[in-house]
């Protein structure tokens, strides 16, 4: 399966929330950095990140944008949600939408990823989710 194959795959796999599919392009040994936080390796640890998102709020991915070059890839999008679990250290949560250009670095190994890097504007989702 080609990179942009997986990426397409794993982007439907989140916006439907089919966390079985999402799991398995990844390796066992995936590493995972965090938006504004650490580094965190092994599948069991991204299940716990991605379990503790959902309780505050589903996200859609739309406008799917990827660049491949060997074993890495870039991909921007959109992300939209709404805010409804308050996040301690936040704003408090009312039910506000959101909409924030996103970019992911992607790595590779043997047709499965094995690092994600996220990066978003932080201030300017709180900007979003306290208006």
């Amino acid at each position: 399966m080609s990179a942009h194959h997986v990426i397409e795959k794993y982007y439907k796999a989140f916006n439907e929330w089919d966390m079985v599919t999402f799991f398995s392009l990844c390796t066992e040994d995936v590493i995972h950095d965090v938006n504004n936080g650490q580094r965190e390796i092994g599948i069991e640890k991204f299940r716990q990140f991605m379990q503790s998102m959902e309780k505050f709020g589903r996200e859609k991915v739309d406008d799917l944008f990827i660049f491949i070059n060997g074993d890495r890839a870039a991909v921007e999008f959109m992300v939209e949600g709404t805010y409804t679990v308050t996040v301690e250290g936040y704003p408090p949560a009312k039910g506000h939408k959101y909409r924030l250009p996103v970019g992911t670095f992607f790595a590779f190994k043997k047709d499965k990823i094995s690092r994600v890097t996220v990066y978003y504007n932080l201030q300017e989702w709180i900007r979003q989710v306290s208006t």
